[in-house]
This record gives structure tokens, C-alpha cells and sequence, in this order.
């Protein structure tokens, strides 16, 4: 009986193996090409996830890290005022804790957003300030799991908006003046570094919308380096629409100009 199955393998694998000696050489040492089972594992996991996934959360609340991050802190009665980080194994403090390391590597995968831009060829999008939040982000988050993955972190993991560095200034603040035994050094590192996005935001807006036109030598509106005519160039690229019409605009005067 075990004939035909043993046959059947052994004939798979001098199929694959006769495969490898026409794959293309150049990518053989590349990653996840030397081999097909590591791509197979993660399809396999892949389809694993979609089918079993639902099934699992068919009964569930929706979850995410700042889900996770709220219900935990709620659980193990943080203060929002004040909250020392808890090194134990307690089950909410780990939960807590957990939240904020996927709250950490969602930073790392933001990174993609700048990867793409790349790829397309987006560069106007890559501002310093992008650069600067997602760099430092990722960075500083490492930082705050390595040594404090809990307490007072919780507070700004909760907050993802601009109003976040006004807020953590005041909340670290509050908690330098009440004298929370947190670490001294993440509440002056905090201040600081939302200090520094304050600062690039207010840079950025003005830029962006107070900054006066300026005229060039060829008389075309510049606006941060890009010129501007009659409202048809963005970023150096003149829109086809009014393009299309500037040229027959000219046509019009031209043909005009022999009639006359």
C-alpha cells in the first residue's frame, strides 16, 4: 500500500530537485528563496488566521492595543493623575504592559508609510517632521517599554493627535509638581520631546499656510519653492486640465492674430 504513496514522493522531489537547477541564480541567496517552506508557512498561517479568525472572535468584543491598554489600566485602577509602574507579574499589569509593546511595534510598521512614498516617488510627502515623528516614535517607544512598560506610559499611548504633546505637558507637569514617584527622568525627557513636536508643527502650519507668497524672477508665485500659475501647478506638476487649456488659449490668440 505504501507503494505508490513512496513512489509519489520520491517523484516530487526529483521534480523539485531537476526545478532548482533552472531557478534563476542571481535571487537563490535572497531572503525566504532558498527554500519554499518558509513562504508556505506563512501562507498556511495566513489562511489559518482568516478562517480560524472569525470563528474565535465570532462571540468577542473587537480588540486593539489601545482597547487592550484601556481596559487593563481600568482593571488594575490606574490613576490618571498619578501611576507608578507596577514591575510585578500581576496579570493586568502584564496586560497593560503587553498593550503598550504592540503599541511599540505598531510604530515600527508606520515605518512602511515612508517606504511607500519612496516607492512612488512621493518625496514632497517626506517632510522632516514626518521623518522626525516616525523615527523618533518608534525609537523613544523602545526606550519606554525597556524600562517602564507601565505607570504613567499608559497616558500617552491613550493619545494620538496633536493635542497629545500640549496634554502630555501638562499632565507630566502635573505630575513633576505633585512629586508622582515615577521615573524623574522620562517626565523631563516627555516634556521636552513633545516640546520639539509643538515647535515642528507650528514651523510646518506656518509654512504651509501663513507663509507669504513670493514672487520669482520669471514672475511665476512661489510658495516653499514651488511655483504657481493661475492655480495649475502642484508640487512642479502643471495640471493636464489646465494645461489642455492654456494651449488652446494660445491657439485661440494666435489664430485671432491672423484673422487680424
Amino acid at each position: 500500500m505504501l507503494s505508490p504513496v513512496t513512489d509519489v514522493i520520491e517523484r516530487t522531489h526529483q521534480f523539485y530537485t531537476w526545478s532548482l537547477t533552472i531557478a534563476d541564480k542571481r535571487v537563490e541567496k535572497w531572503p525566504l528563496m532558498q527554500s519554499p517552506l518558509p513562504t508556505l508557512a506563512i501562507s498556511i498561517i495566513y489562511l489559518l488566521v482568516v478562517w480560524l479568525g472569525p470563528k474565535l472572535l465570532k462571540n468577542r468584543e473587537p480588540s486593539s492595543y489601545d482597547t487592550e491598554l484601556f481596559l487593563g489600566a481600568k482593571a488594575a485602577g490606574y490613576s490618571y493623575i498619578c501611576q507608578t509602574v507596577d514591575y510585578s507579574d500581576d496579570g493586568n499589569e502584564v496586560r497593560v504592559a503587553s498593550a503598550l509593546w504592540w503599541y511599540y511595534i505598531s510604530k515600527g510598521i508606520e515605518y512602511f508609510d515612508t517606504l511607500f512614498f519612496i516607492m512612488r516617488k512621493k518625496f514632497n510627502h517626506i517632510s522632516f517632521l514626518h521623518v522626525y515623528h516616525h523615527c523618533s516614535m518608534f525609537t523613544l517607544w523602545w526606550i519606554g517599554i525597556k524600562w517602564v512598560a507601565g505607570g504613567q506610559s499608559f497616558f500617552g499611548a491613550q493619545l494620538n493627535a496633536e493635542v497629545q504633546f500640549h496634554v502630555t505637558i501638562g499632565h507630566t507637569a502635573l505630575s513633576l509638581y505633585t512629586d508622582c514617584p515615577f521615573p524623574k527622568w522620562m517626565h523631563w525627557a516627555l516634556i521636552v520631546y513633545a516640546i520639539t513636536f509643538i515647535l515642528l508643527f507650528a514651523d510646518f502650519y506656518y509654512r504651509t499656510y501663513n507663509q507669504p507668497k513670493v514672487a520669482s524672477k520669471s514672475g511665476k508665485v512661489l510658495i516653499n519653492g514651488k511655483s504657481i500659475m493661475n492655480g495649475a501647478v502642484v508640487n512642479g506638476a502643471i495640471n493636464k486640465a489646465d494645461k489642455t487649456g492654456l494651449e488652446n488659449g494660445r491657439k485661440k490668440r494666435k489664430g485671432k492674430s491672423k484673422r487680424e
